[in-house]
């Protein structure tokens, strides 16, 4: 008997001590990918004149901070020509421009020179239906016990609109993205809605409507449905690789990955009551 026991105690030792053993995988790294963050967006009220487009690079999976792009040279041309430079901030790989005109249903041409390629994306700045009205609702959610937040707002019955939703939350460092269509709520009262099932008195929410081009609109239904909605931003690494509409015109086979976009964005803050 005392030696079944001895043989037992050694074995569950045996086990537990390889279960603690630290297993390094090595993961194949790709050549890392220009990531260009060229979101324009211009909130309602505001001149839209303060503009920021952000430069970075993918890297490995283990690795702790991500790697910025500098000495780049960028700049947006409207259909009149008129050129707004983005200048790099202290080596930040982010670049800043103070003088941008937004104008609704102007074609912008977004130009990106580094690392010795060309960079070009063409888009449309598109508008956003205001936000009318919030509404708290104590009894939503699956199980009708949650907090739910819904932003109002009425779609233009004369036009084609697709929208980009984000809710910022404070007990969460991500935000929640989703996209929406009026295909069946054409020139109708709607709403956004929060997903934070968490939500409770004193918690304070951020809702942003944008609006947004129907490529973009398609490019973030993808984008949202690998990564989920619960996510850093638009221009974070998804598990799968997601092409935008930015062309490298020096070496078509090096695409970059991220999106240049234009919303006209409408904002609001709400605390929990």
């Amino acid at each position: 008997m005392k030696k079944a026991s001895l043989f037992i105690l050694t074995l569950l030792v045996v086990i537990f001590s390889s279960c603690e053993e630290v297993v390094d995988v090595d993961l194949n790294t790709a050549p890392p990918k220009l990531v260009i963050e060229a979101a324009i967006n211009w909130e309602k009220g505001s001149t839209g004149r303060q503009q920021s487009i952000k430069l970075s690079t993918t890297t490995g999976y283990y690795e702790s901070s991500v790697p910025t792009v500098s000495g780049a040279v960028i700049y947006i041309r409207n259909s009149k020509n008129e050129r707004f430079n983005f200048l790099e901030v202290q080596k930040t790989g982010r670049y800043v421009c103070g003088t941008f005109k937004p104008v609704l249903n102007e074609e912008y041409t977004l130009t990106v020179i580094s690392g010795g390629n060309t960079y070009t994306a063409k888009e449309i700045l598109k508008s956003v239906a205001p936000i009318t009205r919030l509404e708290q609702n104590n009894e939503g959610g699956f199980t009708g016990q949650d907090i739910e937040v819904k932003a109002f707002y009425t779609d233009p019955g004369d036009e084609e609109n697709f929208y980009l939703f984000k809710y910022g939350y404070s007990n969460k460092v991500t935000s929640s993205y989703y996209v929406s269509d009026d295909k069946f709520y054409q020139g109708n009262e709607i709403f956004s809605t929060s997903d934070e099932e968490d939500l409770k008195s004193g918690d304070e929410i951020e809702i942003t409507h944008f609006g947004i081009s129907k490529q973009y609109f398609n490019y973030m239904n993808i984008l949202v449905s690998i990564a989920g909605s619960n996510v850093g931003g638009p221009f974070q690494t998804p598990p799968a690789t997601v092409k935008g509409n930015i062309i490298n015109t020096t070496d078509k086979s090096n695409y970059p990955l991220g999106y240049f976009s234009l919303s006209e964005t409408d904002t609001r803050k709400y605390t929990i009551e």
